[in-house]
């Protein structure tokens, strides 16, 4: 609120008591500079009042509701990153086995050949490995009781020499009339040489085996020697 001054004051009461003092009596004529002199003074009398009155009251709140901002939604960012996969979650299938129901499996491709250790064959210092045949393969047709001479090559894969006394000796010949001759040479270790037999075909027809080993007089070692024939009628 503000304070009105003193000096404003003693005008304001001036003002007052000269019109109070002023006021016609009964039988006196008003002059029309009186009348214009009162309405100055009531005029601004009531103007500082209003001016006061609207100093000291204060400015009603205001109570209007804001209007409400509009909000924007957020542009939607487009991803281009594609969805995962679908996975794949394996069921197991059982199956049972139908009984009485024999199984016969079935070999495909070639089995393989079984291969000799040539070391279990060797007796002491001796051991002998076939080379090759050189008459007679086995499976050669031949007429009954045909003579002829079936020779190996053979190399001596033991630590020894073969002396001239080693021969031969049967295995298993229950249908040729075999013989043979002694070494008759030295053969060392690594080197080759050929081995012998003389042998009749059985008389009737069929396929017929044999088999020797060299021996050096008292134990066989090394390859078995192997004859096979086929006599034809």
């Amino acid at each position: 609120m503000k304070i009105i001054s003193k000096r404003t004051m003693t005008c304001l009461l001036l003002v007052i008591t000269l019109s109070a003092c002023g006021a016609p009596t009964s039988g006196e004529t008003i002059s029309e500079q009186d009348i214009l002199m009162t309405y100055s003074v009531g005029t601004m009398v009531s103007g500082f009042f209003a001016t006061q009155t609207a100093m000291v009251t204060p400015t009603p709140a205001n109570t209007n509701t804001p209007i409400p901002t509009n909000t924007f939604l957020p542009t939607p960012t487009i991803f281009n990153t594609p969805p995962p996969l679908a996975t794949w979650t394996p069921i197991p299938v059982f199956f049972s086995s139908t009984p009485n129901v024999a199984l016969t499996p079935s070999v495909t491709g070639t089995p393989p050949t079984a291969t000799v250790n040539s070391g279990a064959l060797a007796f002491g210092c001796n051991n002998l490995a076939i080379v090759r045949d050189v008459t007679y393969p086995s499976g050669t047709t031949v007429a009954p009781g045909e003579s002829f001479v079936k020779t190996w090559k053979v190399q001596n894969t033991g630590s020894c020499d073969w002396i001239g006394s080693y021969t031969l000796s049967i295995v298993s010949d229950d249908h040729f009339d075999s013989s043979w001759n002694k070494l008759g040479r030295i053969v060392k270790p690594g080197d080759w040489a050929e081995l012998s037999v003389f042998v009749d075909a059985p008389r009737s027809g069929g396929t017929y085996s044999a088999y020797w080993r060299l021996t050096d007089g008292a134990n066989a070692f090394g390859a078995t020697l192997g004859l096979t024939i086929v006599v034809v009628e």
